[in-house]
This record gives structure tokens, sequence and C-alpha cells, in this order.
């Protein structure tokens, strides 16, 4: 288990963390989400014990290893760009740090082998790294972190190299190599679909700062502010006021309608407060006809074809709404058309913050 506890650091004026708190279970796959230069990458430096914290402290099983060295920590390390070496082979680039270590070379053959096995390059062992593809390299860098059995592997953006394709594959190989070893893993990146798609939990960092922790679906279904709204997928963003607040639900004023908002944890709006909602663009309906239920008017002003999905844009008073229609049908809704759109009151979020 690994505890960070208010940890703060700066280079010079600029504050890259500050006062972080997060516990990360034993083996659990937790991201670490956020823009460029939000600090995830300086959290998990300081983790692997590369940076040292201006204050604060982080517990591995409850010891201090704030100040320990990295070589000490037993962690292991997957950089955004891997950081083999070309001349060697790909079994000597995973045997690299069982060599350091200095263990007899039958054990160092017999785990090398085992962890090509996990990552399946046992064909490819004897290849120079320039002779293997993208996505293979990644999985020798992988294999390279195995091999020394760490309590902990620190992945750093480790997919942002490869196509779109090979992410894909590369997501659910580190998944089940993470659950074959029971590993305690944290993972940086800066793509929403990764962590949404493997992470057991996730935490939304931006400016040095912890915005959210939670489940992919509960960071997801229920931000805590705009900002995590925004970066962890689209929404529409309404502000009103509320009319009535009564038995876990909201009904807020938006311009010349109203909404039926589901607050089980009311965050202490009540009537007369202004409060901003948001509604995923996937949780509204499109219909011709009114639906039972709450709904309104809204004019289609444009619709774009994605295949899969297609991305509407309605306008209702002076609201401009995104809405998704999964596996559409080509010419099923006309811009320039009013139609009932509606919405689940338990499928709206109240931002806090």
């Amino acid at each position: 288990m690994i505890a960070i506890e208010n940890l703060s650091k700066t280079f010079g004026d600029f504050l890259a963390l500050e006062r972080i708190g997060l516990t990360i279970a034993t083996g659990e796959l937790f991201f670490l989400l956020g823009p460029s230069g939000c600090g995830k990458t300086t959290l998990l430096r300081h983790i692997a014990g590369f940076y040292q914290p201006d204050e604060g402290q982080i517990l591995f099983d409850g010891k201090n290893v704030t100040r320990l060295a990295p070589y000490l920590r037993n962690t292991g390390m997957v950089f955004q760009n891997y950081a083999l070496w070309p001349h060697l082979t790909v079994e000597k680039n995973v045997a690299f740090g069982l060599e350091e270590r200095k263990l007899p070379r039958p054990e160092i053959d017999r785990r090398v082998a085992e962890v090509l096995h996990v990552v399946r390059l046992e064909d490819l062992a004897l290849r120079k790294i320039h002779e293997i593809s993208g996505g293979q390299q990644q999985r020798v860098a992988l294999a390279r972190a195995l091999v020394v059995r760490p309590a902990c592997l620190l992945l750093d953006e480790p997919l942002s190299n490869l196509d779109s394709k090979l992410r894909l594959e590369m997501r659910e190989e580190i998944r089940r190599i993470c659950r074959e070893f029971k590993l305690t893993s944290i993972y940086v990146t800066h793509d929403q679909q990764e962590a949404l798609s493997i992470a057991d939990r996730i935490a939304v960092l931006n400016a040095g700062k912890v915005l959210q922790v939670g489940t992919p679906a509960e960071v997801y279904r229920h931000p805590r502010n705009r900002f995590v709204a925004e970066f962890i997928g689209e929404g529409n963003f309404l502000t009103g006021h509320v009319v009535v607040a009564r038995n876990q639900f909201l009904e807020v004023e938006l311009g010349r309608r109203r909404l039926l908002v589901a607050a089980p944890e009311n965050p202490g709006a009540n009537a007369g407060s202004l409060v901003t909602l948001c509604l995923r663009p996937e949780a509204i309906e499109i219909a011709e006809i009114q639906p039972p239920g709450q709904s309104w008017r809204a004019r289609l002003v444009q619709t774009t074809y994605l295949g899969q999905i297609a991305q509407h844009l309605f306008r209702c008073d002076e609201d401009l709404l995104k809405v998704a229609e999964f596996n559409p049908r080509p010419a099923r809704f006309r811009s320039g058309e009013r139609y009932f759109l509606s919405i689940a009151p338990d499928d709206i979020t109240i931002l806090v913050e």
C-alpha cells in the first residue's frame, strides 16, 4: 500500500505539487490523469525516488521511504521513451537490472525467460531493439520493469508513442499483466480513454492539486467541478436557480425551462441558490413525439456523422446543446427541424466547485 501525505514541491518560483494526499491500495491499478504540466509525472518521480519533496512524506506499507534512494524502493519504472539499450538484444535489455543486482546466471536466465513469456516476446529474445516494432519495444520495457519483481510498477505515459490500434491492444496487456502479478501499479497519462478503460481508480490533477479521486464511473458520472467534467469527457454546462429543493431532488429553473435533478447528496443547494449543471451528450435522448418524463423542445442546428456515433448540436432558447446519438441512421434527424430532448434526473450532475 502506498500513502502520500501532504506532499509539496517547488522548482524555483513554480509550485509543482501542493499538499498532495493519496492512498493507493495493494494490488490497485491507479491512474494519475491530467493535462500537460499538471504535476502527474512529478508526483510519479517522487514515488520512484528521483525527486525529493519540500514537504510531506511517502509511505510503502507504512514504511517511510521519502528519503530512500530509488534502487532501494523495489519499484519498476516504464518510461515514456522506453529507455532501452539499442545495441543490446531483447533478452539482454530485460536482464540488465538482474545483472546489476549480481544474481547468479542460471537465475537470471530463468527469470528473463519467464517474463518474456508473460509479455509474449519469447520468440524475439535474440533480436536487437532496432529490429522490433514500437509495440514490441514497449513490451520489452515492461518486461525489464517486471523481471526485478517489483512491489510497485510505475508507468509514465507508456503508450503515447504507439498508434491507436496498438494502444488499444497494449491497454489490455498492461491490465492483464498487472492482474497476473498482483502488482500495485501507478500509471500516468493524459488520455482519458486509457484511464476510463483499465483503471481501478483515477486521481484527476491540475496545477499541482488533486481535484477528484474515484472509480472511472464515479469520476465520469459525478465530476466534482467543471474542470474534471470537461477534461474527462464532453458536457453541456447550464446555470440556473434552484426553485424547489426537497426529497433528494432539486427543481432548477433555466430561463423558460425547468429541470428536475436527482441530488441524493445535496451539495448545500437550497431554494434560490445558483447552480451549474452538467449534462453528458450521450445522456440526452432525441424524440419526434414528446416522451414521458421531463422534456423540452429544441431546434437541430447541425449534425456531424462519425460512423458509430452522430454528434448533434441543438439550440434551445439561448443555449447550444451537444447530443450524441449511437448507431445513427442517416437523415433520421434534419437540420432546422424541432425535436424533443429529454434526460433522466439522475443523469444530471450538480457541480459544486
